[in-house]
């Protein structure tokens, strides 16, 4: 395998692990988690690879997403009501 794939295969168990937390943790399900995560500037971050921040543990990258980036949260609460 080359670098490239690997660093797809890694990315995509990423999202999957940083999604199912984010689900978890705020109790919603996987499809609005997926939304917030989807939309949010971090997800651009990680993608992109800038900073390293692909790198980080996903709990600690859902709890960067949520600190910066609370309206997501906030959007998707008002969306179930």
């Amino acid at each position: 395998m080359d670098e490239k794939l690997l660093e797809e295969i890694y990315q995509e168990r990423l999202d999957e692990r940083l999604i199912g937390y984010l689900a978890e943790k705020y109790g919603m399900d996987y499809q609005k988690a997926m939304d917030v995560y989807y939309r949010s500037e971090l997800a651009v971050k990680i993608h992109e690879g800038k900073y390293g921040v692909q790198y980080l543990d996903h709990k600690v990258l859902a709890d960067i997403l949520i600190e910066t980036e609370p309206e997501l949260l906030r959007t998707e609460r008002k969306n179930a009501e």
